[in-house]
């Protein structure tokens, strides 16, 4: 990656998730970072570069567009917060533009926490059932 700069390292790593590169999105990780939507449940922590992946490939893999657009974002230190829209397509025709405020802590160049907050009744009012029915099952 490259960068010592936070804020450049999760610039670098908005791009390499909007492009489905997963085996990139990895190497953004180590072994004891973690990845979590407050939306779900508190113990639902992915942990490490396979589990964040398997978490995002769970529920972003089966969309027939995914993208964002970036409104602000700011670094104080390590820590840099991003708020955006993500904009998700589905194969079966279904839309939804929502709001997510994502927390970085960034240790040397690795992300080391991430926290996603979003409305999950968002999601679920937009998303089709055979979608919500497939990421029930988990990434593990």
């Amino acid at each position: 990656m490259g960068t010592q700069d936070p804020k450049a390292l999760v610039s670098a790593f908005w791009e390499t998730l909007y492009a489905r590169d997963f085996d990139g999105v990895a190497g953004f990780f180590g072994p004891t970072s973690t990845y979590t939507d407050v939306a779900t449940p508190a113990d639902d922590l992915a942990v490490g570069p396979d589990q964040v992946v398997a978490r995002l490939k769970l529920g972003i893999a089966q969309l027939e567009h995914y993208g964002h657009t970036p409104v602000l974002m700011v670094a104080e230190g390590n820590v840099v917060v991003t708020e955006h829209i993500e904009n998700w397509t589905w194969s079966t025709g279904e839309q939804i533009s929502f709001a997510f405020t994502s927390i970085h802590v960034v240790e040397g160049e690795v992300i080391t926490r991430w926290t996603d907050y979003w409305d999950l009744s968002t999601l679920l009012n937009a998303a089709p059932a055979w979608w919500i029915e497939s990421i029930a099952s988990g990434y593990l």
